[in-house]
């Protein structure tokens, strides 16, 4: 196949690969690659960049979802290189369909874009790693590796942006399930042994207002009973002095 001038999104081979380590002797058999990507330019550089590093073939090259998934499963890739935006059948979609047919098969979405709604969904549909299109071929090699021993590959800006999300999820968590002070002191009296109503007397509440605020603690700590909401309270924290009368 002849290689073509590439576009600034294509992969750019500037200086010899590496040298193996040690470990990652070449095998007797080349791993089989299947590409996803509707630029022809685009298509025959990756495959070309596929076809030069040590240990791999490029087996088929699809220019469509639908095409994908009618020409790579009788192939049996051991990877898949996916590009998300494709005409039609989106590389998500294609993504997803493609690991109902070859659940063994590792699908590793390769795109310009790093956007954070489209990672989250691409690793829903079941991809194994997310790299962007200007990842250095050296790079590339590692991540087909590292996907094929069991690892997800990310771009270094990729990561950033996954943590980040896990870091704003979290602490929408954490704030939604922070008690507040009345629950709190529920929640105390409760662990005390106070029935509802000696609670409800206690805090000049209603017996309604209190089984209200019961639920939204049980809600909040993800239990069903007064037991197991006292058992997580007084795990989760040093015991607090008694209210006096």
């Amino acid at each position: 196949m002849l290689c073509k001038p590439m576009t600034q999104f294509e992969p750019r081979i500037t200086k010899p690969l590496a040298a193996a380590a040690p470990d990652e002797a070449p095998s007797s058999a080349p791993f089989k690659v299947a590409l996803v990507e509707d630029q022809a330019r685009v298509r025959e550089s990756w495959s070309c960049l596929i076809n030069s590093l040590a240990d791999f073939a490029c087996v088929c090259a699809c220019a469509t979802g639908e095409e994908a998934l009618r020409v790579i499963p009788p192939e049996r890739p051991d990877v898949v290189l996916m590009d998300i935006f494709l005409p039609r059948m989106s590389g998500i979609e294609c993504t997803a369909r493609l690991k109902e047919a070859l659940p063994e098969t590792q699908i590793v979405i390769l795109t310009a874009m790093d956007d954070q709604e489209l990672v989250f969904m691409a690793l829903e549909a079941g991809a194994d790693g997310y790299l962007l299109k200007r990842t250095k071929p050296s790079e590339l090699r590692t991540a087909l590796l590292d996907v094929l021993g069991g690892g997800a590959p990310m771009s270094s800006q990729i990561a950033r942006r996954v943590i980040e999300s896990f870091r704003r999820r979290s602490k929408i968590r954490d704030e939604s399930t922070r008690l507040s002070v009345r629950e709190e002191q529920i929640l105390q009296l409760l662990s005390q042994g106070y029935s509802n109503k000696l609670i409800a007397d206690k805090l000049k509440l209603s017996i309604d207002t209190v089984c209200s605020h019961l639920k939204h603690v049980y809600s909040k700590l993800h239990v069903s009973s007064r037991t197991a909401a006292v058992v997580r309270y007084m795990s989760s924290k040093p015991a607090a002095p008694a209210l006096k009368d």
